[in-house]
């Protein structure tokens, strides 16, 4: 629990378990399912209804926080204590909002959509206050967390296993001893989906919550090594199939200075603990699909758990900086032209080609089906466009990005990389930094 403003941290712990019961309330008014999380007492107060949902829910979270005590044993701590009193408040603020929300009936199927819609919007900012204030988990949260860290699991696949593993008991008890589908409908799907991808939209975009809890602190800037080397690095972004690698290899030949493209893969391998082949397959590249971006949605939900892609853009570009202050370099892709922002001696080319001459490459140097070529080619550029735009906030094509654009079928490798050589050159002598100097 963070030591600084304490109180106000509480209020808004509070405040964001109220508004999440308040959503609940909403979804479960909405008669088209609620949350995965709240399925199982709900579908339970249907079966047992002198008892309340609240009831239930407690119930359901007294077993979470036994879980955690079961897995931690004597590393039990005040984090397991602390959950106590917030599933008790937790309870209470479900049954509260069911109460006050009891004369809500939406009455036709687009207002239930709707106020499922709204449900998530609510949920999601609840648990944006709670992550926001720092000073304790609901029980969920926490039996997810130990189990994560203590098998060392992905969390987004152990919340989305828990969450339907709840979902799954529900619809066993609902269906069996209830006789018809009630509590988990579609708007337990659009949950799933709706609320992690929410909840991470706050966290980028409301930022009052951190002006509240700021402590002012004298920040004494420090200037990177990278920032400040004589070292000369040319970035290189390419179309997939236009030839970039080789422009790039043959520059750095050329110019007699290091090339980095497949070899970044073995330094971020080593600088992660990921093994290369995990490097391969996740770097420069989103989640794909459904079930991979709720993976990923779900780590809304913590607020120190580091999705693992973004650990390994973190890794990476702190190797690349290491790599730019230590040498003269030629690095190939890895959104390398922004991770080196602010580096004085940084030339920065975007590689393009025709679709032909890209169709061409990608068979006969990746021995890609002809027939798939044109596939291939769309996927990887859209990879690395939504790579791009997820980690810099802009696109991977905007020419504004670049000190200089070059279409490799025009002008063929060698003298495409003759060019850019020349270019980099004269950017050198702008700069009144030797060649001999830059690329020692």
């Amino acid at each position: 629990m963070r030591k600084n403003k304490i109180g106000l941290r509480i209020l808004l712990l509070l405040a964001g378990i109220f508004v999440i019961a308040f959503g609940v309330a909403l979804s479960i008014r909405s008669d088209l399912g609620t949350t995965s999380g709240s399925s199982l007492p709900y579908v339970l107060n249907l079966l047992f209804p002198s008892l309340s949902v609240g009831t239930f829910t407690v119930l359901m979270n007294v077993l979470f926080v036994l879980i955690q005590v079961i897995i931690l044993g004597k590393k039990t701590g005040l984090a397991q204590l602390l959950q106590m009193p917030l599933l008790l408040v937790f309870g209470f603020f479900i049954d509260l909002n069911l109460f006050l929300t009891r004369s809500f009936i939406p009455d036709h199927y687009i207002w239930q959509l709707l106020t499922v819609v709204l449900s998530c919007f609510v949920i999601a900012f609840g648990i944006f206050l709670e992550l926001k204030a720092d000073a304790g988990y609901l029980p969920g949260e926490g039996m997810l967390l130990v189990i994560s860290e203590t098998y060392n699991w992905n969390f987004g696949k152990v919340k989305v296993c828990i969450d339907s593993s709840l979902v799954a008991v529900a619809l066993f008890f609902v269906l069996i001893f209830y006789g018809r589908l009630d509590g988990i409908r579609e708007g337990t799907v659009i949950a799933a989906f709706l609320v992690g991808a929410v909840a991470q939209w706050y966290r980028k975009e409301f930022t009052f919550v951190d002006h509240l809890l700021a402590t002012p602190i004298a920040v004494k800037y420090v200037t990177e090594p990278y920032m400040t080397t004589d070292n000369f690095v040319i970035t290189i972004s390419r179309q997939y199939g236009s030839g970039g690698h080789a422009v790039g290899e043959y520059i750095a030949r050329k110019m007699g200075i290091a090339f980095y493209d497949s070899k970044l893969i073995d330094l971020t391998a080593i600088a992660s603990g990921f093994t290369p082949e995990y490097v391969e397959k996740h770097e420069q590249k989103m989640p794909n699909g459904l079930l991979n971006k709720l993976y990923y949605q779900n780590y809304a939900y913590v607020n120190e758990v580091i999705p693992p892609n973004d650990e390994l853009f973190m890794v990476q570009t702190q190797v690349i900086r290491n790599i730019a202050a230590g040498e003269s370099c030629v690095i190939v892709g890895r959104a390398a032209n922004f991770i080196l922002k602010g580096h004085k001696n940084s030339f920065n080319v975007f590689v393009h080609a025709d679709q032909e001459f890209r169709r061409k490459r990608v068979i006969h140097e990746y021995m890609t089906n002809p027939g798939d070529a044109l596939k291939v080619m769309e996927k990887k550029d859209r990879e690395r466009e939504d790579y791009y735009l997820h980690y810099t906030g802009k696109e991977w094509n905007d020419l504004n990005e670049y000190d200089m654009t070059v279409e490799t079928s025009l002008f063929g490798i060698e003298e495409t990389a003759n060019m850019i050589i020349k270019a980099a050159e004269a950017r050198m002598s702008q700069n009144n930094l030797p060649v001999r100097v830059a690329l020692k």
